[in-house]
């Protein structure tokens, strides 16, 4: 399994960290445009001060950036520069520079080491750990892609400071999950000192950080290629959220909002298939309840879309099987699994419905 380092001084002295885990000090080094201005400068300066060689590559900051031709493009660059299996990557950025430069290292050469440095909420506790990467397709999200662990995460939530409010409610909305599918002291300690972390105070921030990564590779470990269902519960809400993703043509809306929408129709169709009480219902909400949205988002993003309409484009999700829809609920707060019997459409049309009215009026459920 990877090594997963949580630390304000997670980048601090990486030619060590890289000779510890047998890493070349050889790197590709990728970043898109805005983690390029915010941390380049130093990081780079510093490894070379410590006698790597480097390949910097940036892309522009943006998810169809995530894409064939923009790795093709960079395989034309490392392959003229020299670059072979004795290399490495490392990825520094958000969930699109961590999914392409994974992508790209498992795919050169038929794979060499990538190294993940995280630099927002939802990178930092949810895609850069457990080796999923990919690139989208215009037809969805993330379907073509490999297993290729990082051999190393490092992560320091002091970058979280360079942030807006909207990625950090973006990526709380994978913290959260981990303390419906897996922990439920996690979900009460969220629910306590929810305002603390989202103003990343700490030692709260670092606290959500460190658990959600541990959650994850703990999940990832026991599951790796998702054979036994239980790394599918880290999907938890997400079978709705890519539908959403997907109507907003990937641009509009913020994967964790969408995630959070979602989590709210699998709570609503955890309770009406009679697997979570009414009481752990209205607990789940009210924290969700707590997150801040765009103005206008919701409305437009979900409430505005037909409830047929959202599920015709779940049907595109690549956690589908044998063309049906697969779905985690929760038998209780910090308990999910992966529901392996069919759900009648007008179910999952009838919790859709149950979340729009939640998002109409929150203070009412």
């Amino acid at each position: 399994m990877s090594t997963i380092i949580v630390s304000g001084a997670a980048t601090a002295g990486l030619r060590e960290r890289f000779r510890a885990h047998g890493l070349k000090q050889k790197t590709v080094v990728l970043f898109d445009t805005n983690t390029r201005k915010l941390f380049g400068e130093k990081l780079l300066s510093a490894m070379k001060a410590e006698g790597f060689t480097v390949l910097e590559l940036t892309v522009p900051s943006r998810e169809n950036s995530k894409s064939f031709s923009t790795a093709f493009k960079l395989y034309g660059r490392m392959i003229e520069a020299g670059v072979d299996r004795s290399w490495n990557l490392l990825a520094v950025g958000g969930g699109v520079v961590g999914d392409l430069g994974g992508f790209i290292a498992a795919s050169y050469y038929r794979g060499i080491p990538v190294i993940q440095l995280p630099t927002t909420l939802l990178a930092m506790t949810d895609s850069s750990i457990g080796g999923k990467v990919a690139v989208n397709h215009p037809l969805g999200k993330n379907l073509i892609g490999f297993f290729h662990l990082p051999e190393l995460v490092l992560i320091d939530p002091s970058y979280l400071r360079t942030l807006p409010a909207r990625e950090i409610y973006s990526g709380l909305s994978e913290v959260v999950k981990y303390g419906f599918i897996a922990d439920r002291a996690m979900f009460e300690r969220l629910d306590e000192h929810f305002e603390e972390v989202t103003a990343l105070e700490e030692p709260y921030l670092t606290e959500a950080v460190r658990r959600s990564a541990e959650i994850k590779e703990a999940v990832v470990e026991a599951d790796f290629r998702e054979m036994s269902g239980l790394r599918a519960t880290l999907n938890f809400g997400h079978t709705f959220a890519h539908g959403l993703e997907k109507l907003a043509d990937y641009r509009f809306i913020r994967h964790g909002e969408a995630v959070t929408i979602g989590m709210a129709c699998a709570l609503s169709l955890s309770n009406h298939l009679g697997y979570l009480d009414e009481a752990s219902l209205e607990r789940g909400l009210a924290l969700i309840r707590k997150f801040r949205f765009p103005r206008g988002l919701v409305e437009k993003r979900f409430l505005s879309i037909e409830a047929p309409v959202l599920l015709e484009n779940m049907l595109s999700d690549k956690k589908k099987l044998d063309s049906r829809l697969r779905f985690v609920l929760l038998r209780a707060l910090g308990e999910a699994f992966l529901l392996e019997e069919d759900v009648e459409d007008r179910e999952v049309l009838r919790a859709i419905e149950s979340a729009k009215d939640f998002f109409r009026n929150p203070r009412s459920c």
